[in-house]
């Protein structure tokens, strides 16, 4: 089995992939989504959301997990422009995005909007796979569609004969949103009219929703998002390499976190970040709901680790 971190814009950046990484169970990364419009962008964005790619062993978090990056747009030239540039920096391929429901990205024709559109997704996977040398992968992300599922087929087709070398599922259409349940089972009829691999995404939190998901979808292979900031060794513990963290582990976890943030390049937005990851980890363990209705009002950096040390001291 297979597990892919998901490129959650504003949530998973490098020092997220780093930490959760190091967790284990992890074999793919993909970085948020680039957004192209109409240029070829300069080399220091990329390093900027992906610096992975200065690690003299490749492209790969601190642990060795290797990162792809991935791209968001309407303009197949452009795309292939910027696949290009990623690639020639590092990136051990391109992934694109097809599946964001943000409404100013779908405003602006991009993310899962394109899924009203099969031949603008044929014509984006033709022009990248033509300009990406050809041993490196071009991947995707699609929802099963935007506002229902009827080109659910028809898009993942043309993904396909666009030239994908996988294909990522979030079971859920644009107007789903992120509400379960996740329709894996519409993943198993998109598998049986495309030749591609696929791989299963959406409301996996423990080691059954992953059988599940695997037995509905009929594919061995899944990508984890939202579970794996709830419980962040979730991968392992899925593969049955770990059990699921305690919350003093969590907490111990988090003030290890806490020192990359905190001296890292957002560290001035450090105490946001925590309260944003604890929206999560609140789904998965029952001790975290009252202690994030305590620290939603910190504001400072120093504040708030003082207040997980006290949480851990407290276990």
């Amino acid at each position: 089995m297979k597990i892919v971190l998901a490129p959650m814009e504003g949530v998973i950046d490098h020092l997220m992939r780093h930490m959760l990484t190091t967790m284990g169970g992890i074999d793919l990364c993909m970085t948020e989504f680039v957004r192209i419009v109409d240029q070829k962008l300069p080399d220091r964005v990329y390093y900027r959301l992906c610096p992975e790619l200065l690690n003299s062993d490749g492209c790969k978090t601190p642990s060795g997990v290797p990162v792809r990056i991935q791209l968001l747009g309407q303009d197949p030239n452009w795309l292939a422009e910027n696949a290009v540039v990623a690639t020639s920096l590092g990136s051990p391929g391109i992934d694109l995005n097809f599946g964001c429901p943000a409404k100013l990205v779908n405003k602006n024709k991009g993310g899962a909007i394109l899924l009203k559109e099969p031949e603008t997704l044929f014509k984006i996977l033709k022009a990248v796979r033509a300009a990406v040398p050809s041993h490196l992968p071009v991947t995707a992300k699609m929802r099963l569609g935007y506002e229902d599922k009827s080109l659910a087929i028809e898009n993942a087709q043309a993904l396909s004969e666009g030239g994908a070398s996988e294909i990522a599922i979030h079971a859920r259409t644009k107007s789903d949103g992120y509400k379960p349940p996740a329709y894996w089972d519409w993943i198993k009829q998109i598998k049986q009219h495309v030749d591609t691999p696929l791989i299963a995404n959406g409301e996996i939190w423990n080691p059954d929703d992953a059988a599940n998901c695997q037995a509905q979808s009929q594919c061995e292979n899944i990508m984890l998002g939202r579970g794996a900031l709830a419980v962040p060794n979730l991968a392992a513990w899925i593969k049955g390499l770990s059990s699921k963290l305690t919350w003093q582990e969590l907490l111990t976890l988090i003030l290890q976190y806490s020192k990359y943030e905190i001296e890292g390049d957002k560290g001035l937005y450090y105490s946001n970040r925590v309260k944003q990851w604890f929206v999560y980890i609140k789904q998965q363990y029952p001790e975290a709901e009252p202690f994030f209705r305590e620290i939603r009002v910190i504001k400072k950096a120093a504040d708030m680790y003082d207040a997980i040390n006290r949480q851990r001291l407290a276990c």
